[in-house]
């Protein structure tokens, strides 16, 4: 507590007065920074990087309140813990930035050049660097900022120089064509993450093509006719009997001219349409591969701007959608198009700019990945104790299904920000040289104008972060492999199994044990939060408003692993209001334990059955949390601790505390004390990890040892402070007051009134023992006149309620006037009578039943459903009070 020994909890919960300064006080304390103590057991998280494009939004404040509550806990359990932040430089999301920015200037990259280009992205970098620290620290993040990394520093790089030229020298890197998603607006190749697929409403063109020799023609059908012109063969499927004696054959492609083949392929679908497809090997991935199965040319007719190149002949120079509008009506003049019909279908757009994404044939740089899969699915099929543990398990299939099924990975782009693809081509000879380090007689060599693939130096985050090729580094010996990675299930493809088969190829073992898959934010309807729709949440927002602790218990308690999470206002505000309750119940129990200093804490001393009790509960609470935390399910802990804290602690114990508090016994006093001292402390330590700020306010001005909650231990269960019977006999007692609670509110009898009350025990046992706590039932239940026994004469108009080990009477004289209470029901019942026949009358009415809307009609019957119900209620009463 503090030193003189007065209570600074003021009296009303303000969250940014009790958060304003905290985060520093833990910076500069050096309270998050990992020790490096090879006598401790090591916990390490790196944090998914995010990317310096802009502010974090409500998934990350989800995905790191886990982390960092992760992290707490295990420092609280004694663990030597990293909790290691960084940033991604994001490749084509942040270049998109930063050239909408220079062009509000009026300014191209091109006008710049590549290298003062990058001077304006690393200042976009420190900009928003700057911004995601104050985020993180508003929220609280425990980080070790001493060990911050970044994809583009000089060690993450020198890190993604060894990996490609390894796996280029292993043969696992190679360059060549393929088709791969191309982005025409800001010409660049795309990762599958980077395609929105969105419904569009389309159309399927139908179309003849001759047969070469005059003796007829074969259907097929498009929904790109402008890539017809790169048609090189029509498939059938080889079992098909309407074409069988067609394969081989020619036919004369329309506008083009060309002859082209008629092959068999498995991969057509003889049920589909007219079985016959157009193959364009040059712009449809299924094509391309059925061009190599069959080695056909590959006819690229469009340039990387999307408009149409030589090989589209007089469409040259047309945008794609006008040369498509162009050659539908030139193919319906020569009567090859016959039919046109629509078709709503999923089409690719670039997250980044809009564009339609085309299916592109391009030289481009690869990882083939059979191998690498291969080994990360074989490592999931080991050993328990070296594969990867997927939290809920049933993602394990979503990622060995993706596996399985991998098709090689395009690791190029066309970008000026991003690691520069270490390959050089010879100005004269053009010969290519792959290496860590530049050819010596750089003069004569040219680089690869490419960067890579931003997920492929994220592939490498929790090895590269741990100073990664220096195997010898002491921070990758004692923290690699990492304890836990948490993310979204949106990702499992594009970075989890990306840094699972990495690590299993470069340190031949996992990169984390445990892999905490939790679902998308989305809004109270459940929608997916989108900048279209509006309905996005900033998690400062929140914080300005509810404080960063409510936010946090709202996140982390509010769903099950796995699972989607809707955020709501009211649910947030709740939570504020648990966090008062706790604060208002904090500032009680310290305006009541008069200075005492740690060492005076005394919990040998004689016990109420509500200290016995409370102390049960807790070792109860304790051993809950700590299991659901450490199999991360915090939304089972944080019902845990809520009904501890609110219920047992606050309504209940607290209440009972200001019977010896306000007493004149002094050891009662201290063993009081002591007690809300200890408890207290120990909710604390709990809820730390959930609500850091609020917890360690309070926690300073508890007695305690330590500069910190956050290197104070993790609670353990004292069993010696456990009775099981005291623990009972308060439950039963609990159970008698809320009973006569109950009674008073149904007959509306203020707690105010005196009345009698009479308890049936069912043996001596539960006699004596209500009889020695009684001072309880006196205190809460306010009798005039109260009666404990094993037997007596039950009046005969009476109250009554059942508990274990005791029934309960409370005499109707003692507790309303009869005559004026059945006036009152009376009444009562007259209404309810009016209503169902009103409703009745309505029900049996054809006209309504059949016109009316059936929500209404529903309405209606749940109406009767309700006033016969209560009409029940009150004859029953009646009848009661009668007899």
């Amino acid at each position: 507590m503090s030193e003189n020994n007065e209570v600074n909890l003021p009296p009303k919960y303000d969250p940014s007065a009790v958060e304003k300064g905290r985060y520093d006080y833990w910076v500069n304390g050096k309270f998050f920074e990992a020790e490096g103590n090879k006598e401790k057991e090591p916990f390490t998280i790196v944090i998914p990087p995010p990317n310096v494009t802009g502010k974090l939004h409500i998934g990350h404040a989800w995905d790191t309140t886990l982390q960092d509550i992760i992290t707490r806990i295990k420092r609280m359990q004694g663990y030597d813990v990293l909790y290691l932040p960084g940033m991604d430089h994001a490749g084509i999301a942040t270049q998109a930035k930063v050239e909408e920015k220079l062009r509000e200037e009026g300014v191209s990259r091109y006008d710049l050049g590549r290298e003062k280009f990058l001077e304006k992205a690393w200042d976009w970098k420190e900009e928003y660097a700057g911004f995601i620290r104050t985020q993180w620290s508003k929220l609280g993040l425990g980080l070790d900022y001493s060990r911050e990394r970044f994809t583009l520093d000089e060690g993450l790089s020198d890190a993604v120089k060894e990996v490609f030229v390894t796996l280029y020298e292993k043969g696992l890197i190679y360059r060549g064509e393929y088709i791969i998603n191309w982005d025409p607006a800001t010409k660049t190749a795309l990762s599958d993450i980077e395609v929105i697929y969105k419904d569009v409403q389309g159309h399927f063109y139908h179309m003849k093509y001759p047969l070469a020799d005059g003796s007829g023609h074969i259907e097929i059908a498009t929904t790109r006719p402008e890539t017809m012109l790169g048609d090189t063969a029509v498939a059938v499927h080889p079992e098909d009997e309407r074409y069988k004696n067609l394969i081989g054959k020619k036919v004369k492609l329309p506008i083009v001219g060309r002859e082209i083949e008629i092959v068999a392929d498995d991969y057509v679908d003889m049920e589909f349409g007219s079985g016959a497809v157009k193959i364009t090997p040059a712009h449809d991935p299924n094509d391309f591969e059925i061009g190599n199965r069959h080695n056909l040319e590959r006819v690229l007719v469009m340039n990387e701007d999307g408009t149409m190149n030589d090989n589209a002949g007089k469409y040259k120079d047309m945008e794609r959608f006008e040369c498509r509008k162009q050659i539908v009506k030139d193919l319906q003049n020569e009567g090859i198009l016959f039919k046109i019909e629509d078709h709503m279908h999923s089409v690719g757009h670039s997250e980044r700019s809009g564009a339609v994404v085309e299916p592109y044939l391009s030289t481009q740089w690869f990882v083939d990945m059979q191998p690498l899969a291969d080994a990360a699915v074989e490592l999931q099929q080991g050993n328990d104790n070296e594969k990867v543990h997927f939290v809920p398990d049933r993602f394990e299939k979503t990622y060995l299904r993706w596996m399985e099924n991998i098709r090689d990975w395009c690791i190029s782009r066309q970008l000026w920000w991003g690691h520069r693809i270490p390959a050089w081509y010879h100005k004269e000879t053009g010969e290519m040289y792959v290496g860590k380090e530049a050819p010596k007689d750089i003069e004569n060599w040219e680089q690869d104008l490419d960067v890579l693939d931003t997920w492929f130096s994220s592939a490498l985050w929790p090895f590269s972060t741990l100073n990664w090729p220096n195997t010898e580094d002491d921070d990758f010996k004692h923290f690699f492999p990492t304890n836990a990675l948490v993310t979204g299930y949106d990702i499992i493809f594009f970075w989890v199994a990306r840094m699972i088969f990495q690590s299993k190829e470069f340190n031949d073992e996992r990169p984390f044990k445990d892999v905490l898959i939790h679902g998308l934010v989305r809004d109270a309807d459940g929608r997916k939060m989108s900048k279209s729709l509006g309905n996005g949440v900033d998690p400062m927002e929140v914080i300005e408003k509810y404080g960063a602790d409510s936010l946090r218990y709202f996140l982390s308690t509010g769903s099950s692993p796995g699972q989607d999470l809707r955020f709501q206002w009211e649910k947030v505000e709740s939570t504020w209001n648990f966090v008062n309750k706790i604060w208002n119940a904090s500032r009680f129990a310290l305006m009541n334990m008069d200075g005492l200093k740690y060492e005076e804490i005394n919990l040998n001393g004689k016990k109420s059955v509500a200290d016995q009790w409370i102390l049960t509960r807790l070792n109860e609470t304790i051993e809950q949390v700590t299991r659901h935390v450490d199999k991360y399910d915090f939304g089972e802990a944080g019902r845990y601790l809520y009904n501890f804290i609110w219920d047992d602690f606050c309504d209940w114990y607290i209440e009972m505390a200001k019977l010896p508090l306000y007493g004149e016994d002094e050891n009662a006093k201290l063993t009081t004390r002591s007690i809300l001292a200890y408890v207290l402390d120990n909710i604390m330590r709990m809820l730390h990890p959930f609500m850091p700020f609020v917890t360690e306010e309070i926690w300073q001005q508890l007695p305690h040892k330590g500069e910190s909650i956050v290197r104070a231990s993790w609670p353990a269960v004292n069993q010696e402070l456990s009775n099981n019977e005291a623990s009972e006999v308060m439950k039963q007692l609990v159970s008698i007051i809320r009973s006569v609670r109950n009674i008073r509110a149904e007959v509306d009898t203020p707690m105010s009134k005196e009345i009698p009350i009479m308890v049936l025990a069912s043996n001596e046992k539960v006699k004596e023992q209500l009889e020695e706590n009684r001072v309880y039932i006196d205190r809460f239940c306010n009798p005039n006149e109260l009666t404990i026994d094993t037997s007596f004469e039950v009046p005969e108009k009476a109250m009554s309620a059942v508990v274990t080990g005791a029934e309960i009477f409370l005499p109707l004289e003692g507790l309303i006037d009869v005559e004026k209470e059945l006036t009152r029901l009376q009444g009562e019942l007259t209404k309810l009578n009016k209503e169902v026949e009103r409703v009745d009358k309505k029900l049996s009415n054809e006209g309504f039943i059949s016109k009316a809307p059936a929500q209404v009609v529903d309405a209606e019957k749940e109406k009767q459903k309700d006033y016969i119900e209560k009409r029940e209620k009150v004859q029953a009463r009646i009848n009661e009070l009668q007899n």
